[in-house]
């Protein structure tokens, strides 16, 4: 029969044993026990951290019999006097102190876990899993989490002490196009009729502007029905705020100032602000990205000119078509870079896109050329020069359309930065500004909206909106850290005749307007006071700080690839009675046969 709590109050967390004391009350689980025969140690452990408790030949024979039965992740309460340990233990932070237990009470029993709960990120992920419960006993996952508590703490701190109002906006809504995939919600009431998940806050909180709550602040919960990888759930967390009688400068400097008391509270670095700026032309044109990685060099160098005469018809052909040709300089990588690895890197960019990939070696033996035998003399010295190439380097080198060259060397820019291992372990923040109001899907030929549809253009770009659509830049930026996108915001449009004009070039007709936007064009009748916000992804920030490798890792119950939940198997069918009363039938695969 277990042992009751009855008598005993915890006092201490284990974690906080850290000088003598006459009595101290702790409670957790079992680590490891070290049974000596006349010595019994057992390690206790809470989410502050381990203390031992020492059992010895003084101690009460019912409690030394009670503790040679305990076994790994049992649940202990127990007192005792903290005292200086004789073999310190260096590796935590209770190691100079031990509790000599007088009670111990055996709460809760614990079959042998499917692996070991101190090391379970050694285990594979899917049956970690399968038992979350136990992989969130892991002192390094719950360091995780609990630092993502800390930084959404800071997060609040920050936006209250900066007279932002914290208001909660519905989690059924109406769908509305924004990007992804909705999750939709049957409602038993309305026959035939669906809620949405909110993919982010967005329509509401400008109508809390247009309400006059001119400073708001959530940390919302969102839901997007879209193709999962390491830095995306299906449902996630947003630092979310929109903020009235503001620009383009307020909003980013607010941003600044909030990240910049995040890691000062949480990790005690001081970020230094203004962050570095660049517009989406030069972040694509240095960097190959619109979320560069600016830890390090290797930037994009446009080689256009220097190749322009060159016989190369691959050179020739891109620049007659349009293109260009650009290169990176991959810093004493000759070594590395043997011809055989430079192949497997002209197959990885063939794969994302690129027709090919031109290469410089230069070492100590001599310059190859993959494309020389095309070059007249002189012709390669001015490349070398052009892109300031020395000895040890390599040279990799894309003709394309623009596009296509700068995406797939601001990618090899990262996969040769890794290999190398040069990227430094630090925080670099960036602003990228003036992003484009518009992209071209180019499966149906059209226009869509980057961002959204509320999106100010920048008012240089109101007259070519619908002549130059490509060009159109948007008051709207992005946050960056070490090449992961933080955030996205903007100015709103709050002009009537405006907004209609954009939902016009996106293509929307009045029905299609009225359908899916019709209340919040509504709004904007009856007055709009300038404003703008943005959205940073809480859980995206906690990983990068806590130096995880996936969202899973900050996430108390995540899901996997397909979206599932392995502890509880959801999704899963549900009675066809529940169904019934939602107005739902379903098809078999037979059926669908």
């Amino acid at each position: 029969m277990l042992d009751s709590m009855n008598g005993l109050t915890r006092t201490h967390y284990c974690g906080e044993v850290l000088n003598e004391a006459d009595e101290v009350i702790v409670g957790g689980f079992v680590q490891k026990i070290r049974d000596l025969g006349n010595l019994i140690f057992i390690d206790l452990r809470d989410r502050t951290g381990i203390v031992q408790l020492s059992f010895n030949d003084a101690t009460d024979r019912e409690i030394f019999k009670k503790a040679q039965s305990v076994r790994a992740e049992y649940v202990l309460m127990a007192k005792g006097r903290a005292v200086k340990r004789e073999n310190v233990n260096t590796e935590i932070k209770t190691g100079a102190f031990e509790i000599i237990v007088s009670d111990l009470r055996i709460l809760s029993v614990a079959q042998t876990p499917p692996f070991e709960v101190s090391s379970s990120e050694k285990v594979n992920e899917e049956l970690r899993l399968k038992h979350r419960y136990l992989d969130l006993r892991n002192p390094k996952l719950q360091k995780n989490i609990i630092m993502r508590h800390n930084v959404a703490r800071a997060a609040r701190e920050f936006f209250y002490k900066n007279g932002f109002l914290e208001i909660e906006t519905p989690m059924l809504m109406k769908s509305t196009p924004e990007g992804a995939r909705d999750y939709l919600v049957p409602s038993r009431i309305h026959e035939g009729k669906f809620y949405a998940l909110p993919q982010s806050p967005q329509i509401y909180k400008q109508l809390l502007m247009i309400s006059g709550f001119d400073r708001y602040v959530q940390l919302a919960r969102c839901f997007r029905d879209e193709d999962l990888r390491a830095d995306r759930q299906p449902e996630f967390t947003q630092i979310d705020l929109e903020m009235s009688f503001v620009d383009v400068e307020g909003l980013i400097e607010t941003g600044e100032r909030m990240l910049a008391h995040i890691f000062k509270q949480t990790l005690g670095i001081d970020v230094p602000i203004p962050m570095p700026r660049l517009t989406f032309k030069e972040a694509m044109e240095r960097y190959g990205s619109d979320k560069p990685d600016t830890r390090f060099g290797m930037e994009i160098k446009d080689i256009s000119q220097t190749v322009e005469s060159t016989d190369f018809v691959v050179f020739k052909s891109a620049l007659e078509s349009g293109g260009s040709v650009r290169a990176i300089v991959v810093p004493n990588g000759a070594k590395v870079y043997t011809r055989k690895e430079i192949d497997k890197l002209t197959e990885h960019a063939k794969g994302i896109g690129a027709k090919g990939l031109a290469y410089i070696r230069l070492t100590d033996d001599g310059v190859s050329c993959s494309f020389k035998k095309f070059l007249k003399d002189s012709e390669l010295d001015n490349i070398l020069s052009a892109v300031n190439a020395k000895t040890g380097d390599v040279v990799l080198i894309v003709a394309d359309k623009d596009k296509t060259v700068l995406s797939v060397l601001g990618a090899l820019r990262l996969a040769a930065a890794k290999k190398l291992d040069i990227i430094p372990d630090t925080y670099n923040f960036a602003v990228i500004t003036e992003m484009p109001f518009f992209e071209l899907d180019e499966d149906t030929g059209k226009w869509a909206a980057m961002h959204h549809p509320f999106t100010m253009p920048m008012r240089e770009c109101l007259d070519i909106l619908e002549s130059d659509p490509g060009n159109v830049r948007a008051q709207a930026f992005d946050f960056v850290l070490n090449g992961t996108e933080l955030c996205s915001g903007s100015m709103r449009i709050t002009d009537y005749a405006l907004q209609q004009k954009m939902f016009e070039a996106l293509g929307l007709t009045e029905d299609e307007i009225a359908a899916k936007f019709g209340f919040l064009v509504d709004a904007y009748k009856y007055g709009a006071p300038p404003h703008g916000g943005m959205g940073f992804g809480l859980d995206r920030l906690s990983m990068i700080i806590c130096g995880a490798d996936s969202l899973r890792d900050v996430v108390a119950f995540p899901k996997v690839q397909n979206a599932s939940e392995l502890m509880s198997e959801c999704p899963s069918v549900v009675d066809k009675e529940q169904l019934e009363e939602l107005h739902i039938s379903t098809i078999s695969q037979t059926q669908k046969k």
